[in-house]
């Protein structure tokens, strides 16, 4: 049995490189618009939502408490083994287990937005507030969907090229949920601007009724582990609907995380490791780059200009530049480069400190960081998708992808009491100093568990077949 011809396709290393052909790919295109669906409600129930209500006049304590519905996407991997193994009803039948789930969150997402559109929060904050919640849940939800897809439509090759253009749709969505809501509000009003963005949903609807579903089987190994489980269960007391829920849960929720351990033994700590401490140096001095540009000088023209506009450009070229470079080198080489220069251009904020608001050196600051920045995106999440078994697509990701944010996250909140101690100068020098450890890590797993030679699922499938074949 093998996983599918995509993931032969994603063992064989003698597959030639593709180069700028992967982005021809029409599993390829579509992840562009996925990506818009996936950016375009992350803001629409925080920053911009945030706004909206201080614009109107909400107090800031009520503010503060309706940002938690944004924690829904840090515990997303609670609900992921569901997204898993649930199907849909009706939805599933017709479309298939991602699909399913991918089109009931969108229309969650649009009806949610549509809700905040036809209320007011001046009298009925609480059912903003739900309508809020629900939206933030529908868009946890619709990433783990897409995540899982991601990685299951395509073989390993092209994963940073799905990734690239995923993190162009998403970073064009997240430019007109807050550019453009602002402009909308400007012209007309808040309500106005959450029934526009109702409507944008229907580009990931669209899309999700078009694609294909991807086809994924399960292999040997891990079919034979869950067997184990029910005639483990079969000998237990448990009988009748107790059985069936306990060999769903563990199936469902167990499995996927003792598949991964096993697959990867010893190094599965070092790889969790090295998960949570690739972005922690981006993200740590990230929270303090707008204070710093206008501590420094810079108006908010210029910020805008070329941190905003010039910056997601730039980002959105060193993604495609990521996707290209992965599928004609593989993972490791660029997994290893992007660990070295991401905390390795944030020494260009260093400098910029000393020269100033220079407009010239904004520009070397933003070109250096946000390329490095975009193909350290492309790649990692090829590199993520690369660890996942597709029997557990959407739990082992959402895993990965939780885990890939929290520390720097958590790290980010002392952020501006460190600025306040050393200065912006040494600031960005100890910001550098915390991708260290992600470089040593990559270079332990090379030889642990090298990424284009990873105990995959589909390379177990595939390798039972040839000795099958050879008997």
């Amino acid at each position: 049995m093998t996983s599918t011809h995509k993931n032969q396709n994603a063992t064989n290393p003698e597959l030639p490189g593709e180069g700028l052909r992967v982005y021809l790919q029409p599993r390829v295109l579509g992840m562009l618009f996925l990506g818009f669906s996936a950016g375009l409600p992350l803001l629409l129930v925080g920053g911009t939502f945030s706004a909206w209500l201080r614009d109107i006049g909400i107090e800031l304590a009520a503010i503060g408490f309706l940002s938690w519905v944004g924690m829904a996407h840090s515990i997303k991997v609670l609900w992921a083994p569901l997204i898993d193994r649930l199907p849909v009803p009706l939805l599933t039948r017709w479309f298939g287990r991602r699909r399913a789930w991918m089109l009931l969150a969108q229309v969650v997402i649009a009806g949610s937005l549509l809700g905040m559109a036809l209320t007011d929060p001046t009298e009925k904050l609480w059912l903003v507030a739900v309508w809020a919640i629900l939206a933030a849940f529908g868009s946890a939800t619709q990433d783990v969907a897409i995540d899982a897809y991601r990685v299951e439509a395509e073989a390993s090759h092209r994963q940073a090229a799905m990734a690239a253009t995923y993190v162009a749709g998403y970073r064009v969505a997240v430019l007109m949920a807050m550019a453009g809501a602002f402009h909308i509000a400007a012209i007309s009003n808040w309500s106005v601007v959450y029934a526009t963005m109702a409507v944008l949903m229907g580009v990931g609807i669209v899309t999700t009724l078009i694609i294909a579903e991807p086809a994924v089987r399960i292999n040997r190994v891990t079919a034979e582990m869950e067997h184990r489980v029910t005639q483990y269960l079969a000998s237990t007391r448990h009988a009748g609907l107790r059985q069936r829920f306990m060999a769903w849960f563990i199936g469902a929720v167990v499995c996927p995380f003792t598949d991964f351990f096993k697959r990867y033994g010893k190094a599965a700590l070092l790889i969790l490791l090295f998960v949570g401490t690739f972005r922690i140096s981006d993200i740590f001095m990230g929270v303090m780059a707008g204070p710093f540009y206008l501590d420094l000088g810079f108006s908010k023209e210029e910020i805008g200009n070329v941190a905003g506009a010039f910056g997601l450009g730039m980002t959105l070229f060193g993604a495609a530049l990521g996707g290209v470079l992965v599928a004609r080198f593989g993972i490791a080489p660029i997994l290893i480069f992007t660990a070295f220069m991401a905390p390795a251009t944030n020494l260009t904020f260093s400098w910029l400190a000393v020269l100033g608001p220079e407009t010239h050196g904004l520009v070397i600051a933003i070109i250096a960081d946000n390329i490095t920045g975009g193909m350290a995106i492309s790649v990692f999440l090829a590199y993520l998708a690369s660890l996942t078994n597709t029997a557990y697509t959407a739990t082992q990701y959402a895993l990965f992808s939780s885990l890939m944010t929290l520390p720097g996250q958590f790290f980010g909140g002392f952020t501006g009491w460190l600025a306040e101690q050393v200065g912006w100068f040494w600031f960005f020098i100890i910001a550098s100093g915390f991708g260290l450890p992600a470089i040593v890590l990559a270079l332990v797993l090379l030889r642990l568990a090298h990424p284009d030679r990873s105990q995959s699922p589909a390379m177990d499938a595939e390798a039972s077949d040839q000795e099958s074949a050879k008997a």
